[in-house]
């Protein structure tokens, strides 16, 4: 008989969606909920195609919804041409030309608004620009800029022109530029002179310069510098060139590319467990259906929504809920350059009280991060105007869930907990705010037409109540199409030879209780061998969340002669990191809350206080690195993305 994984978080409360909320949702009610899933299931085929017929704007109509021939490189309305920028930008001229698109705020807090109408000059000046540069269809363009109207501009302009982009954190090192300019083959850069984060600005532009010297860039002809803090900049000619300068005279008008809507709209790099980034290939069409209905049904989307989402354009979360799904369905949405907690840990409240945020959507790290900077900040800030909020990146421990629901929400908003990945495109899981009853660290349910399933190491259904392997059994429109350049990582990756390439491989492990919901336990690397127990690393650490001294919490495990496995926290708690026998005492406490909470198999053997975790810029925690410093290991890894290095030798004192 094959392992499953057990669940051993025990989360019994229940919050129905607030009636009148349900009253008036696109998706109203759990009946209509059903009735999709199950015009899904009778013509599946059928069924995406009358929404991507519904939803987007088509030069010429396609004529066949899914081309299976070729598994596991699935085509979507590959006969359709359309255009990715016409949809977000284009479609909403004749209707509400001088509607909002973006209330910019600038860290210093300087607001912008940019209306439709704007936007659309500004997208249809810079893609004249680039194809004055000689760029086009099918060309690959790294976009390394700060959170800009620039930035949205920048992507949309590229997806006018056909040019595929691929945009890097403007919080990653130089070698992280130029490896994703090599393996992207890009034929131009754009980036800018530095950022503003925190009131420090960052350079970005010596970056770029460093990539190049590196080597291996010699594809890029143009390299264009946006001048956003008018620092002294290195401009090498030809090269380089000004933003302003390459824009100037340029028609505000241009013509979009129309294209196949299996055209490669973007390259996302994601990091891979070799080590090596992985280049996620999207498509146009099924991308950009599925950023919209997400839109429609995981957010509720209303004409008259103020919707923030907090990410970085360099993450999936900023390409499909900043750059497409918003603008393709017309909305207002904020972008914000700076951090949450500058000027001081009260900035998303005021910016939800100032610019009425009515939809707001950030991760589980920020959320965990505010509660121990200011855990009562949000009361003090008038916050009436929200009416759903979401989380997004990890699972959420139902301690933090508790307090968004009750601290930020004032108990009317519903919390929708999304699951996906940089491969999926948007929302797979979550709750629907107008459908679905919620439970603290639950993504509840599939979205209507996503086959999801937890199965066993042989591909076996598990029985509900029992944990196992998240896949998804059927395609959909906005799934990853190949890993860029190397077809075999993709197949090997996703669909791998263990479930006869039948089904999309999460990589997640999940418990499925006995109503349904998902509950996602942490990445299958992450799950812990103890005794023969397998247990999810996920519910550990939300019990040590659970106790009121901790703020944080990340659980690996290493190799025990005694039990295969032993668990191993990394705890930051809510005061300052104790020593000797303080710090013994409070790790004896946390053992026991651990066996109390969850059973004692689930005690960790060893627990390491810190003054904070290690974390890439956008937040995530790298558990590689702290399994490494479990199993005493020296570090070896790539540490260029991360936001605290000097953490590593904190945690390794304290060994």
């Amino acid at each position: 008989m094959s392992a499953t994984i057990e669940s051993v978080l025990q989360e019994t409360r229940v919050f129905p969606p607030p009636a009148e909320l349900a009253r008036n949702a696109n998706i109203s009610g759990m009946a209509a909920y059903q009735a999709m899933c199950a015009e899904a299931e009778r013509d599946f085929e059928g069924f995406w195609g009358r929404l991507a017929r519904e939803t987007l704007l088509w030069h010429r109509p396609f004529t066949k919804v899914l081309d299976e021939s070729n598994r596991p490189f699935f085509k979507w309305f590959y006969d359709g041409e359309l255009n990715a920028s016409y949809n977000c930008l284009d479609r909403h001229l004749g209707t509400q030309p001088d509607k909002v698109a973006i209330i910019f705020e600038a860290d210093d807090g300087k607001v912008t608004r940019v209306t439709y109408r704007e936007l659309h000059a500004r997208v249809c000046r810079f893609a004249n620009a680039l194809k004055s540069l000689g760029i086009g269809k099918g060309d690959r363009v790294l976009i390394y800029l700060p959170m800009s109207v620039e930035a949205i501009v920048a992507m949309q302009a590229c997806a006018r022109i056909a040019a595929t982009h691929s945009v890097v954190f403007g919080g990653f090192s130089a070698k992280s530029v130029q490896e994703r300019i090599v393996d992207a083959g890009a034929v131009a850069v754009i980036t800018a002179d530095g950022q503003m984060r925190g009131g420090k600005e960052i350079p970005l532009k010596p970056a770029v310069d460093e990539a190049f010297a590196m080597g291996g860039c010699e594809n890029v002809k143009n390299v264009v510098v946006y001048r956003r803090t008018g620092s002294p900049t290195n401009m090498v000619a030809p090269r380089d060139k000004w933003w302003h300068d390459v824009e100037q005279g340029q028609p505000d008008t241009c013509e979009p590319t129309w294209v196949n809507a299996e055209h490669p709209l973007f390259i996302l790099y994601t990091s891979g467990s070799t080590g090596k980034p992985k280049g996620v290939q999207h498509s146009t069409g099924g991308y950009l259906l599925h950023a919209i209905l997400t839109m429609k049904w995981t957010f509720d989307y209303k004409p008259t929504d103020v919707f923030w989402c907090t990410a970085d354009v360099g993450w999936v979360t900023g390409h499909t809920y900043i750059a497409y799904g918003p603008l393709g369905c017309g909305a207002t949405e904020i972008v914000f350059e700076g951090v949450p907690t500058y000027p001081d840990a009260g900035r998303f409240w005021k910016m939800i009280q100032d610019h009425q945020v009515t939809v707001f959507y950030t991760a589980p790290t920020a959320i965990r991060s505010l509660i121990k900077a200011g855990a009562d900040l949000p009361k003090k800030y008038d916050l009436a105007s929200l009416r759903i909020l979401g989380t997004v990146g990890e699972p959420i421990n139902p301690e933090a869930w508790m307090w968004y629901y009750r601290t930020v929400g004032g108990e009317r908003c519903p919390i929708v907990d999304t699951w996906w990945q940089t491969e999926t495109g948007g929302h797979m899981i979550t709750p629907l705010p107008g459908v679905t009853p919620t439970k603290p660290g639950s993504c509840t349910l599939p979205l209507p037409g996503i086959m999801a399933a937890i199965v066993d190491e042989t591909g076996q259904d598990v029985e509900k109540g029992k944990g196992g392997i998240l896949v998804i059994k059927r395609p959909w429109p906005s799934m990853i199409r190949t890993i860029w350049g190397d077809p075999e990582r993709f197949k090997k990756s996703y669909y791998p030879e263990d479930f006869q390439g039948r089904y999309y491989l999460a990589g997640d492990g999940a418990n499925r209780d006995m109503d349904g919901y998902f509950w996602i336990m942490g990445r299958i690397d992450d799950v812990l061998n103890v005794s023969g127990h397998r247990l999810g690393t996920m519910e550990i650490e939300s019990a040590l969340v659970a106790n009121p001294m901790v703020a944080e919490a990340a659980v690996v495990g290493r190799p025990d002669d005694l039990t295969g496995e032993a668990v191993v926290a990394f705890v930051v708690l809510k005061q300052a990191r104790p020593a000797g026998d303080d710090a013994h005492r409070i790790a004896n406490e946390l053992r026991n809350w651990v066996a109390k909470e969850i059973g004692p198999i689930a005690k960790p053997k060893d627990i390491r206080f810190g003054d904070n975790l290690p974390k890439t810029r956008s937040g995530k925690i790298m558990r590689r690195l702290l399994r490494s410093i479990a199993k005493g290991e020296a570090i070896t890894q790539d540490t260029s993305t991360l936001e605290n290095p000097a953490i590593l030798d904190q945690l390794k004192q304290n060994a």
